[in-house]
């Protein structure tokens, strides 16, 4: 029960509230005794909460029969208006003095629920049983349930969402009744849509166009005109233009009227086509860094993208270029990249240069490629002999992302599979053929844990992996590798230096409660390792634990590791989550 006590010390001092739980009773107390006149409202726990947030008592007591009728009269009303809210429409409502309080008891008496229900159709899709039968169904309020007012709006917008989602733009409710018999406890609900005639999409009405063509637009747009209207593929259209570089915004609407092709809005807000951008960061696996960026977004006045950066770290320095051409009517982008690298990692010095080609298409949760790439490489083990390789490689990506959120995965997982390879005959100096399979799976436990599990294996078939460039082999360790050991520690020893090999695996499992929204505590077993033949590869295992800190810039984790091969402690920096 729930019981509120002010008296007229309330007007004068300033007021000490005292809360008390004490079985079924909640009680706020101004004074250590009661006064003659004060007020206490009583209800039961079931709407206690809703009276306390939304029903105002006096400030002051109410010494005389005026004022304590006038109080009743609005008590009655607002009360009776709040409890119909929640399905009680009869409530009793009495005041008596007890001691030296009034009392005003609250009996909301007992809660409607829907007795009957009649959902009608009109416009074409009265004539689609199926699509009905399916509509009725979803329903939220069907009889027996309890009648509350939001519930009840709620219903309907869902109703008329599950409609309009599809064909039928301009459905509307035309009858929406609700009858409440507070005597037999019952409600008799009506609601009657519209959906007028089916709805085709029609011609793209582009606005906010300066630098860029049409067919700019009209080729991210995940339909025709034509074609039946679906409420996700306009949303997806927006998403899609959102996402590109050249538009800052971007809109997409329809007005759906009395024609059965609406057109479809778009309005655009041109982003510079220009700009630099400077960085700097540090991980575990390469050391401090220093990064600039120039993107052009409109190179060769052809809207294409042109994506070049210099990124120096302490183990590894990338000068890479980048152009990216519009998206053909399927979707499909072909791209143009050159990129020269050095690297020192592991006793082993690297200096390449590359250049590709690729075709590459996302659908939804699906991206694909194909390309060609040539790769010249030197290579220097410390106390190894120096040699030159080249290859040219026919490469296959498949990656499949399926997370509740890309930052910050809770539930989910994403699949990877590459293929490639090169022939002597087509300049290469060894033939060889290249896969590699990764697989990752976050899956929540309670509230606030997570539970993610990390597999991935590549092999490299060949006669030797001397002629082939280390791009094409493997390497294990370091952060998002195998914790607890230095980055690329896992190797083939050649000389002094750490080389790839032709086969490698690794595995995680991680576990991580959130302590807040952005903190959070991990722990964790890695185990992995490469080698140049299966019978070799021995897997290093690792444990530790770390933090989580979902910042402004993305998810980051600190993890301390201990490496059972390494005996020795490892800290570990990087981007949380693997993608």
């Amino acid at each position: 029960m729930m019981l509120f006590k002010l008296s007229r010390l309330a007007a004068r001092y300033k007021r000490t509230l005292l809360v008390c739980l004490t079985g079924t009773m909640l009680s706020f107390n101004v004074a250590a005794q009661p006064e003659i006149d004060s007020i206490t409202l009583v209800a039961p726990d079931t709407v206690s909460e809703l009276l306390k947030n939304h029903f105002e008592l006096p400030t002051t007591p109410l010494p005389d029969e005026t004022d304590r009728a006038s109080f009743m009269r609005r008590a009655r009303q607002e009360i009776g208006e709040l409890l119909a809210t929640e399905g009680y429409f009869s409530p009793l409502l009495t005041m008596h003095r007890a001691e030296q309080v009034w009392v005003v008891e609250v009996n909301p008496g007992s809660r409607t629920k829907v007795t009957q229900l009649r959902l009608e159709f009109k416009g074409e899709l009265a004539l689609d049983s199926a699509r009905i039968a399916k509509l009725k169904t979803s329903w939220l309020m069907p009889p027996a349930t309890v009648f509350r007012s939001a519930a009840w709006e709620e219903a309907k917008t869902a109703l008329l969402l599950g409609v309009t989602q599809e064909d039928y733009a301009a459905a509307k409710i035309v009858l929406s009744q609700a009858q409440v018999d507070p005597l037999q406890e019952s409600a008799d609900l009506t609601v009657v849509i519209d959906s007028g005639s089916a709805n085709r999409f029609g011609e793209l009405q582009v606005s906010g166009l300066e630098r860029y063509p049409k067919s700019l637009v009209s080729r991210a747009a995940p339909f025709h005109a034509g074609e039946p209207y679906r409420r996700n593929l306009l949303m997806e259209f927006q998403a899609r233009l959102q996402n590109m570089p050249q538009f800052a915004s971007a809109l997409v609407n329809i007005e759906p009227g009395l024609k059965s092709e609406v057109p479809v809005q778009v309005t655009l807000v041109e982003a510079k086509p220009r700009r630099m951008a400077l960085g700097a960061g540090y991980s575990t696996n390469n050391g401090a860094r220093s990064e600039i960026n120039y993107l052009d977004h409109h190179f060769l006045a052809q809207a294409w993208n042109l994506n070049s950066s210099l990124r120096l770290e302490e183990k590894r320095q990338t000068l890479t270029a980048g152009i990216d051409a519009l998206p053909d009517d399927k979707g499909y982008v072909m791209s143009w990249g050159a990129s020269g690298e050095t690297t020192q990692i592991e006793g082993l010095k690297t200096a390449s240069s590359k250049l590709g080609l690729t075709r590459s298409r996302t659908v939804a949760q699906l991206e694909s490629r194909i390309g060609v790439n040539w790769l010249q490489e030197s290579r220097k083990p410390a106390a190894g002999i120096q040699q030159v390789n080249q290859a040219l490689v026919p490469d296959w990506q498949w990656l499949r992302r399926s997370v509740d959120d890309p930052m910050y995965p809770r539930r989910g997982e994403v699949s990877e599979l590459r293929i490639g390879g090169g022939r002597r005959q087509l300049l290469s100096d060894q033939d060889f053929v290249r896969g590699y399979v990764r697989h990752q799976l976050w899956q929540p436990l309670g509230e606030r844990d997570v539970l993610s599990l990390r597999g991935e294996a590549g092999f490299t078939a060949a006669r030797s992996r001397l002629g082939i460039p280390q791009e094409f082999l493997f390497r294990a360790g370091g952060s998002q590798s195998v914790r607890g050991y230095a980055y690329q520690s896992l190797g083939v020893q050649e000389g002094a230096a750490v080389v790839g090999g032709r086969v490698m695996s690794t595995g995680s499992i991680e576990y991580t409660h959130w302590l807040s929204r952005d903190w959070g505590m991990a722990c964790f077993t890695d185990a992995g390792g490469a080698a140049d033949v299966v019978h070799d590869l021995h897997l290093a295992a690792a444990y530790g634990s770390g933090v989580r800190w979902r910042s402004p810039a993305g998810p980051l984790a600190l993890d301390l590791a201990w490496g059972r091969e390494s005996h020795a402690l490892r800290l570990h920096f990087s981007i949380a989550a693997a993608f």
